[in-house]
C-alpha cells in the first residue's frame, strides 16, 4: 500500500490513490496507522515505557495482544530469546504471577552486567531464569531443554537477532519445544515494511523475520499462521497496528 496520502480534517476524508476515504472508517485507520508505525520507527516511539520499572522495548498494542494470547494457552514455560533491558521477561512473568502459572526463561547472547543485576534483584525474579549464549547453539537450546519438564506446556517468543537466517534457525531449534495448541512468536516482521527507512537496511526488503516465517511454514505443516483472537471488539477495527506481522504461529493439536 502506498503511504502518500492527503489528509482533510475539516472534510473529514483521506485522499489516497485517487479516491477520497471517510476518515471514520477502517480503510482510512489502516491507512493512518502504517504511516504512524513508520514515523514511530523512525523516531524510536518504542523505546519510551517500562514496565514494572524495567524498560520495554515492545509496542504498546504488541504486549496487551500477546498477554491474551498468555492468558488463554496458560503454559508451564516460556521462552523468550532477546533479554535487553528485561522489561518483556518482566512483563511475561507478572502475567504468569496474576494467571498464577508459568515462568519464564530468557536467552541473550550478551547480558549486561547492570541488565542481570535489576533482573535478579526484581521483585518477580524468582519466575525468570536467565541463559547466555547464542540461542541456536546446539549447547543453549540443550540447556533450555534441560530446564523444561516433560509435561510442561511450551511457549517460544523469538525476539533477538532478526535477519532471515538467524530467526529460521531459531524457529527450526524451538519449534519442537512448542506445545500442541500453544505458539512459537516471531517478532518484529515490521522490518520488512521500513526498509529502507532511518536505523534499517535496503536487504530487510527480504532479510527479515516474515522471510523465515514463511520458508518455514512452507516446511512445516505442524504450524499455521493464525491471528490472535480479540476476546473483546465493539469498535469497526480489525486489524491489529504492530511491529509483529505474521508473527504468531500456532502447533497444530494432532488428533489421532
Amino acid at each position: 500500500m502506498s503511504m502518500k496520502f492527503e489528509f482533510d480534517q475539516a472534510l473529514g476524508i483521506i485522499k489516497h490513490d485517487g479516491k477520497e476515504v471517510p476518515i471514520n472508517s477502517p480503510e482510512a485507520f489502516e491507512i493512518i496507522s502504517k504511516a504512524w508505525l513508520r514515523t514511530g520507527w523512525d523516531t524510536k516511539y518504542v523505546y519510551g515505557f517500562t514496565w514494572l520499572g524495567r524498560p520495554i522495548i515492545q509496542l504498546p498494542e504488541d504486549i496487551i495482544r500477546i498477554q491474551e494470547i498468555i492468558h488463554d494457552v496458560q503454559p508451564d514455560v516460556i521462552i523468550e530469546t532477546g533479554v535487553a533491558h528485561g522489561g518483556s521477561l518482566i512483563f511475561y512473568a507478572s502475567i504468569c504471577s496474576m494467571i498464577g502459572k508459568g515462568r519464564i526463561i530468557g536467552i541473550d547472547i550478551s547480558i549486561r552486567s547492570e541488565n542481570r543485576k535489576e533482573i535478579e534483584r526484581h521483585r518477580l525474579s524468582k519466575l525468570i531464569s536467565l541463559i547466555e549464549g547464542n540461542s541456536i547453539q546446539s549447547d543453549v537450546v540443550q540447556a533450555i531443554k534441560d530446564k523444561i519438564g516433560v509435561a510442561e506446556s511450551v511457549l517460544v517468543i523469538l525476539d533477538s537477532n532478526h535477519t532471515k537466517e538467524h530467526v529460521l534457525a531459531e524457529l527450526k531449534a524451538y519449534s519442537p519445544l512448542v506445545s500442541p495448541g500453544s505458539y512459537i512468536v516471531a517478532c518484529d516482521g515490521i522490518m520488512e515494511q521500513v526498509a529502507g527507512a532511518p536505523r534499517s537496511a535496503v536487504d530487510w526488503s527480504w532479510n527479515n523475520p516474515i522471510s523465515a516465517i514463511n520458508e518455514f511454514i512452507a516446511d512445516n505443516k505442524e504450524f499455521e499462521c493464525v491471528e490472535p483472537k480479540w476476546p473483546f471488539n465493539e469498535g469497526n477495527v480489525t486489524n491489529r497496528v504492530t511491529y509483529w506481522p505474521k508473527a504468531f504461529l500456532r502447533r497444530n493439536i494432532m488428533i489421532s
